[in-house]
């Protein structure tokens, strides 16, 4: 084993300060980096140094690899601990580490390489034994291409950006009337975002729900499940509130998809912590649909029924050391996230600015996890995210029950934020009979709108 002191953080905001108190408590020394819009971030007192890599934009900073790498050295870390979003899955960002003997605190840039292409996952989860979503092997040539073989797939069908994720690059397509135009639209927004065009087909499964695995591998080739999640409640496929478990599955099937994971784990050889999204359909049959090679935003509640710091175990792993056997890990009770945004809650438009007033919830089983306080400015140039909130119970209605007076209690003056949001959806009849997919918010949202 190889103890690491001092760890870089190369994030910003909520996950930043999430991470810095895990690392504290392991006796870690933590560097935190920031751009100039960051610079009134309350975290920042609290490491060990803060150092300033660039101006506000994101590629001027948080995604600027040489900066991060230099800052890294002269303050004499020897490890980097990515978050999510970011470098976090990015595979150059891992070599450049690796080249100046600093230990990244996540998966190898060969797993990140590999998983990023949406279109060789599949082929190797294939391999590996995991059902995948029907569809067509590797990429579109044209529309053309398209044309023909969405013939062969049926109709409907869902074209997906190979580079791609967040929904950018995927257009839904019913007839073949819109083939056409729906490949060369996802081809030129697959472009924009990610630098490649390429776009690959599949199977659209209908009313699915969106379960994910926490899974964590060591390098001794051992892997184990943290238990799976609910991610189905989404606006354009960004998830708004998350559950664990999913009570939605069956017992047999939460077995099998769970197994279905962890082998799939150990058949990449994967190293730290990941989650392996899949589908489920009305008939609990599950398909594979991507890898996140990165902590999830949503970990805490898949924290919250094992007991387990997933932050602490992915530092540990970094260090050499084995997993616990799967049978150590405890599952109980029920937790549920939701994620406070810095938005309209009508349009869900971003709204940066100063935040007046801040009250936060307490009590037994509740957390937060945030970076924001009253006098805090909300920079308009990054993700809205503004906190998050988890509730845990030992039933999921008790834990609904506990996140409305969470809910109830969070008073955020000065910026609109989904606070409103969320406390409604806990009223929602077909919320708390679960009864929803992964469209459902969307259709309820335009319900209301007309």
């Amino acid at each position: 084993m190889t103890p690491i002191k001092r760890v870089l953080i190369a994030n910003r905001g909520e996950i930043a300060l999430r991470a810095l108190r895990t690392l504290k408590e392991m006796g870690k020394e933590v560097v935190c980096v920031y751009s100039s819009a960051d610079k009134e971030a309350g975290y920042l007192e609290l490491a060990d140094a803060a150092v300033c890599i660039g101006a506000p934009k994101s590629s001027a900073s948080y995604l600027n690899i040489p900066a991060i790498i230099t800052t890294a050295e002269v303050t004499e870390c020897d490890a980097v601990f990515p978050g999510y979003g970011f470098l976090s899955e990015n595979e150059h960002f891992v070599e450049a580490c690796s080249r100046h003997k600093l230990n990244f605190i996540g998966p190898s840039p060969e797993a990140m390489s590999l998983m990023a292409d949406k279109a060789k996952a599949k082929a190797v989860m294939q391999k590996a034994g995991v059902p995948t979503i029907p569809g067509v092997e590797g990429t579109l040539k044209d529309a053309d291409d398209a044309k023909k073989k969405a013939k062969a797939v049926g109709y409907p069908i869902i074209l997906k950006a190979a580079a791609g994720g967040g929904g950018r690059g995927m257009r839904v397509v019913d007839d073949e009337s819109y083939i056409e135009n729906a490949f060369l639209a996802a081809r030129a927004e697959a472009e924009n975002a990610f630098g490649d065009g390429s776009i690959y087909m599949e199977k659209l499964i209908k009313e699915p729900r969106h379960i994910e695995v926490q899974i964590i591998g060591d390098k001794y080739a051992n892997a184990i499940h943290i238990g799976e999640r609910d991610c189905s409640l989404q606006r354009r496929h960004q998830k708004m509130i998350e559950e664990a478990p999913a009570i939605y599955l069956k017992p047999k099937t939460r077995e099998k998809l769970l197994e279905t994971a962890v082998k799939a784990a150990k058949a990449l050889k994967y190293e730290n912590a990941g989650t392996l999204e899949f589908l489920v359909d009305s008939d609990q049959n599950f398909y594979f649909m991507e890898m996140n090679t990165r902590l999830q935003v949503e970990h805490p509640v898949s924290e919250a029924i094992s007991g387990l710091d997933i932050v602490e175990w992915m530092v540990r792993v970094a260090e050499g050391e084995k997993l616990p056997a799967q049978e150590e890990i405890r599952f109980s009770g029920h937790a549920i996230e939701c994620r406070i945004t810095a938005e309209d809650p009508q349009r869900f438009l971003p709204c940066p600015g100063k935040i007046k007033d801040w009250i936060i919830p307490g009590g037994r089983n509740v957390r937060v996890d945030s970076h924001c306080y009253a006098g805090y400015i909300i920079p308009p140039y990054y993700d809205s995210l503004i906190a998050k909130i988890i509730a845990y119970a030992p039933t999921r209605s008790q834990a609904i029950a506990k996140m409305k007076e969470a809910l109830r209690e969070t008073k955020v003056g000065g910026v609109k934020t989904t606070v409103e949001f969320h406390a409604s959806m806990l009223e929602n009849p077909d919320f708390l009979a679960n009864a929803f997919d992964t469209k459902y918010l969307e259709r309820y949202l335009e319900s209301l709108s007309e």
